[in-house]
């Protein structure tokens, strides 16, 4: 399948908007879109094709379940595994597998680009510290939107639309040429790709009283045969009681010390010691 110049640069475009740091979807959140799942779904949607889209999109959310970029520091980008690897695997006819394997190198580029995003805004960052001296709020406010915004409009959407439009016959040839060993080879390494990040998802959650929870709903999943939706409406409902009566165990404490050291003559004493004196 041969993506065009124009698909190319929507998505380019659907990879810029997730970006970090962009302003147009702030109030939606474009995290949202920096999850492979749904910007696979809707890089799908702009190939024609938004189930290939959407099940290699949630393959490719895999590795990155647990992602985290803390402190501004990021090893790998989701958001353009998510766009570019997609839509590199939907050109390629792959399986979910192989899409992981060719979208976590890319993910790899996503780092150079952060970098040289957060180098170039570092002479934004002077210009609105000079506006802030001169106490010019709308200068400032450009300078902390417009120039950064421009500048990662290209700095997203070139590199992702050169890989979409030049790279997608250049990835299904090296598909062609991989095939047999190699390419089972790139199949088990993305398959236990997934595992690290549900194992990373895993650490988070190893704390008293929580992973006996996920162990639980594992077991009735599997062995029950429940499904995963149902599964957790039971497991939303659960918590809720569980943090219910949590909070009336921790407002027992309180109340029984706010009555006994309460100064009003109307309080009465639970000590008939005290009454008596």
């Amino acid at each position: 399948m041969q993506i065009s110049l124009v698909q190319s640069i929507l998505i380019g475009i659907v990879y810029y908007l997730s970006f970090t740091g962009t302003p147009w979807l702030t109030a939606l959140g474009s995290t949202m879109l920096h999850c492979p799942i749904i910007s696979g779904l809707i890089v799908g949607c702009i190939l024609g094709k938004p189930r290939e889209g959407a099940i290699l999109g949630a393959a490719i959310q895999l590795p990155f379940i647990a992602f985290i970029s803390a402190g501004g520091a990021q090893a790998m980008d989701p958001g353009i595994a998510g766009t570019l690897g997609t839509a590199l695997a939907i050109a390629s006819n792959v399986d979910g597998a192989t899409a992981i394997a060719i979208a976590t190198p890319i993910s790899m580029l996503g780092t150079i680009l952060w970098v040289i995003h957060m180098t170039v805004d570092v002479a934004f960052v002077t210009k609105c510290d000079e506006a802030a001296d001169e106490g010019n709020m709308r200068k400032l406010c450009f300078w902390h939107i417009v120039p950064p915004s421009i500048v990662t409009f290209f700095l997203c959407v070139i590199p992702v639309a050169a890989g979409c439009y030049l790279g997608s016959s250049v990835v299904s040839n090296i598909i062609g040429a991989l095939q047999g060993r190699p390419i089972v080879v790139l199949q088990v390494i993305g398959g236990l790709l997934p595992a690290v990040g549900i194992a990373m998802n895993l650490r988070a959650l190893n704390r008293p009283g929580t992973i006996l929870w996920f162990v639980l709903g594992f077991v009735v999943s599997t062995y029950l045969g429940i499904g995963t939706l149902p599964l957790a409406i039971i497991a939303g409902i659960g918590a809720f009681f569980i943090a219910t009566a949590e909070d009336k165990m921790e407002e027992r404490p309180q109340l029984a010390v706010a009555s006994h050291g309460s100064t009003d003559p109307d309080v009465a004493s639970d000590n008939p010691d005290d009454d008596f004196e």
